[in-house]
């Protein structure tokens, strides 16, 4: 082989290890940014998926849809109305427990809905919400599954009360206050 030939070897070599370190470090730096923007959610999808990468492939579709998607913040008398709902769900708590808790999930929909976000089913208000609310998201993925144990008969007050907090907690978050924080 002559000198210029192994040179060449050499080079193409240098810029495939170069290439390939590059890439990995590219691919570290989305990982690591998808991590930081969707918080828990980021675990729960490589959970979910077959592989980190199908999970990474997912968040980002979910980001692309959610860029789609005509969002909107609440007027300061929307925010006004809803928070003052948001007080009558709470004291109903006292008396009616199971309704206030069902109310309290008809809320949080609406002011979704008020804002854009598609609303058809559970799964899909999720992944929406996955992108900008990934810190409340879990509170929401808890009040949920109570409450489906409400509309079955079978919630505990206790339960309940967990429930009222977690829905608390998103629909600050949606109004664009701090989650709420306290008991029911």
């Amino acid at each position: 082989m002559s000198t210029t030939a192994t040179a060449l070897a050499v080079i193409v070599i240098v810029l495939i290890v170069i290439a390939a370190v590059a890439t990995g470090i590219g691919q570290r730096r989305r990982s690591k940014d998808l991590r930081r923007r969707f918080g828990p959610e980021y675990d729960r999808a490589v959970a979910e998926q077959p592989s980190r990468r199908a999970a990474e492939r997912d968040l980002r579709q979910r980001e692309q849809h959610h860029d789609s998607l005509a969002l909107r913040d609440l007027d300061p008398n929307q925010r006004r109305v809803y928070a003052d709902r948001w007080q009558r769900t709470q004291a109903h708590f006292v008396e009616e427990p199971e309704a206030a808790t069902r109310e309290a999930d008809q809320l949080v929909t609406q002011v979704m809905a008020e804002r854009g976000y598609p609303v058809d089913d559970f799964d899909t208000r999720a992944q929406e919400l996955s992108v900008e609310h990934a810190e409340t998201l879990g509170h929401y993925r808890e009040a949920h599954e109570i409450n489906k144990v409400n509309e079955r008969g079978q919630a505990s007050t206790e339960q309940l009360r967990q429930a009222l907090m977690h829905y608390r907690a998103l629909f600050a978050d949606l109004l664009g206050d701090r989650p709420a924080t306290g008991k029911a």
